[in-house]
């Protein structure tokens, strides 16, 4: 028995960190370094962590695309600093709302050959913490400087490294009436990695020994709180719910992962690209994030935490399909959900039929 924190808990104290712009430590084997997320940081930590040389910005090979910067590691890009880099412009490189505005941020040289493990595990954790995937990397010379900073030291290889199935433990559940469907039971859902916490709302009593009507319905704050007619988020959780109390049981995994998983300051951020010009794919791959970050395990793992083993499930998505049948739930029956098409979310439902294969 311990009381030092796992790694899994050392990863969501990193988390937290690197949103408050304190750079964390990560290793892998004899390798160290520094990381920060750059969009945090303040003026006095970029200095101090380019006050000598070896400092690199760790970009996705999406934004490095639109910089036109290369990416020699394939998903990613390390680009040295130059010699009068502020952080003015390390997070102009990050963010591209200036990038029609001021294009030139550039040449940039990237570098090449030696590791990227700590700069990729970087990156994967600010997306985590749902920041701008863009950090600031300085390597250390060895593992006691970083024991001595007091920083968090992330063990990059661990059973509860990002890859690995998530776990989550059911705190409580109540009864929860609700005008789309009376007989409700909200249950919440908490993560062993610190995470964010899910919700599943079962209606009625669905018999556990068959498959169930069940939507994976992943939060949108502006579309099921304020109504955005920018998508259809709203009106299909309110349709599910409604198809459910119709029958009589169903379940609604409500998933924190707002705006497919990127987190609501980014999905804002690709809102004012998309006012630009760039459709939501676009928008995203500028950002630095692939089309959809969200992670569909998260809905198998709360099936079986309930004792459910197939649904039929409430989805245009074949990605949700296939991955429920990947993570060993039964999908017997897709059951569409086709509602809330507006005048202003016809390009952004063409733009997920066209290129995520969304059946509209």
């Amino acid at each position: 028995m311990t009381l030092a924190p796992s790694p899994a808990e050392r990863r969501a104290r990193a988390r937290a960190d690197l949103r408050i712009g304190v750079p964390v430590c990560l290793r892998d084997g004899d390798s160290v370094a520094l990381v920060a997320a750059v969009e945090c940081l303040s003026p006095d930590r970029f200095a101090m962590m380019t006050a000598e040389p070896g400092a690199t910005l760790a970009i996705t090979a999406r934004r490095a695309e639109t910089l036109k910067a290369r990416a020699y590691d394939g998903d990613l890009a390390r680009i040295a600093l130059p010699r009068d880099a502020s952080l003015a412009w390390a997070q102009s490189v990050a963010d591209p709302a200036d990038d029609l505005t001021d294009p030139l941020k550039g040449p940039f040289r990237t570098e090449r050959d030696s590791p990227a493990t700590l700069h990729r595990a970087a990156i994967a954790l600010a997306k985590e913490a749902r920041l701008l995937p863009a950090v600031l990397v300085r390597p250390l010379p060895d593992l006691s400087v970083a024991i001595t900073s007091n920083l968090t030291i992330l063990d990059l290889f661990s059973d509860s490294a990002p890859s690995s199935a998530p776990q989550y433990e059911e705190v409580v559940s109540a009864r929860l009436p609700m005008a789309l469907a009376r007989a409700g039971r909200l249950h919440i859902f908490r993560p062993g990695d610190g995470g964010e916490e899910h919700y599943a709302v079962e209606i009625g009593q669905p018999d556990r020994a068959k498959p169930v009507l069940a939507r994976l319905h992943s939060a949108c704050f502006t579309g099921d709180i304020l109504g955005s007619l920018k998508c259809d988020c709203g009106p299909q959780l309110h349709a599910a719910l409604a198809a459910m109390g119709e029958e009589g049981a169903g379940v609604l995994l409500y998933l924190n992962q707002e705006g497919r998983g990127i987190g609501l300051a980014n999905k804002m951020r690709a809102y004012s690209l998309q006012d630009q010009g760039f459709d939501t794919v676009e928008a995203n791959h500028r950002l630095g994030f692939e089309d959809d970050e969200r992670d569909f395990r998260i809905g198998a793992a709360l099936l079986r935490e309930l004792g459910f083993s197939s649904v039929r499930l409430m989805t245009n998505n074949p990605a949700k399909i296939a991955m429920m049948q990947a993570q060993g739930i039964d999908v017997t029956e897709r059951v569409p959900l086709k509602v809330g098409h507006t005048r202003e979310n016809a390009a952004y439902l063409a733009t997920k039929a066209a290129k995520s294969g969304h059946l509209l």
